[in-house]
């Protein structure tokens, strides 16, 4: 049975955006093809566009890609910890400090896609082995109550979203 989307009450608003930008239907299917997807699109980058920066401040592609990975694996854990029942509540992170912090710049970016493409299988295991019910539990993370569905959702949107970004402000 396909895990669709979630209901706009089970979720903050904030996150509406990316959810909607995850035009599937069934989870599973939307991880992986988004997954392949977003792998491609860097891929076909010109390697030069790759460490640019459009404006003083603002990540390189390789930080972004870096940027992908780590907050799927905060909202995998986020699932992980609400699908079993643990009712504590998780703190927010700072993508500001991170993505400077990731290394990222110093890396090839054939392993920052297969760090990517890792986590990704990894995501999608996790979400295979939710029941139904798993799926529907809700914690609060960041101060803010979310089910399990849609953190998984927010993922695929969230990569539309800098894809999105990429194409305007860094191809040009």
């Amino acid at each position: 049975m396909p895990i669709t989307k979630p209901d706009i009450s089970e979720y903050p608003p904030y996150y509406g955006t990316y959810i909607n930008q995850a035009n599937y239907n069934d989870l599973i299917k939307a991880l992986n093809e988004s997954g392949e997807l977003f792998a491609k699109f860097i891929r076909s980058l010109p390697a030069q566009k790759l460490d640019y920066r459009y404006a003083e401040g603002k990540w390189s592609i390789k930080e972004i890609v870096s940027h992908i990975t780590d907050t799927e694996r905060v909202f995998t854990y986020r699932a992980l910890t609400f699908s079993r029942n643990d009712k504590s509540e998780l703190p927010g992170y700072d993508e500001n400090i991170w993505a400077p912090e990731s290394n990222a710049t110093g890396r090839n970016i054939k392993d920052l896609i297969e760090e990517y493409e890792n986590v990704r299988k990894a995501t999608i295991s996790l979400f295979e082995g939710f029941t139904e019910a798993m799926m529907m539990r809700k914690g609060v993370a960041n101060g803010r109550e979310i089910s399990v569905r849609s953190l998984g959702y927010i993922l695929p949107g969230h990569e539309v979203h800098h894809m999105e970004v990429i194409k305007e402000r860094y191809l040009k």
